[in-house]
């Protein structure tokens, strides 16, 4: 995951987000990667409400590096990384005011269509705005489990 982050967004870590030891809990982070996805959403695509948002997530991952204590800014870089049919990969890198990276981490989101509770092609224009923002070297595939056309989410257990 190197390289630069084209879109970095500040996150103010709050006094709730610590743990007991007076660290920032790791379910945390993906609150931060959650506030920066959906601002880089919005400056990418335009919306200006959540209800326009037209897809759903499929997968999170997070790699904790340094430890962060409050008061913190965070500053939470996202990029796309891969880009499928169906599905697209975000990648995440939250640095800490010196620098350091806090944690590194990657999600999957699938376009889907919240009124018929199936998943759908990425649209054109917003797969042409991914695709200005594809890391180099990236590669395009669906999500794990995609068919082609479309198909119901299916359950995980």
């Amino acid at each position: 995951m190197d390289g630069e982050f084209g879109f970095q967004h500040p996150v103010e870590v709050r006094f709730r987000d610590l743990d007991a030891l007076g660290h920032v809990n790791h379910a945390s982070f993906l609150t931060y990667f959650e506030i920066a996805r959906t601002a880089y959403w919005m400056q990418l695509t335009g919306i200006r409400s959540v209800a326009a948002l037209d897809f759903i997530l499929a997968r999170v991952e997070c790699d904790y590096r340094n430890s962060i204590s409050f008061p913190e800014t965070l500053v939470v870089g996202v990029r796309c990384s891969k880009l499928g049919t169906r599905s697209f990969d975000l990648e995440y890198r939250a640095l800490r005011g010196d620098g350091q990276v806090a944690a590194l981490g990657r999600t999957v989101q699938v376009a889907y269509d919240y009124t018929t509770g199936q998943t759908r092609p990425i649209q054109l224009e917003v797969r042409s705005l991914l695709t200005r923002d594809l890391t180099p070297g990236a590669v395009g595939a669906d999500a794990p489990g995609s068919e082609p056309g479309t198909t119901k989410l299916r359950e995980r257990n």
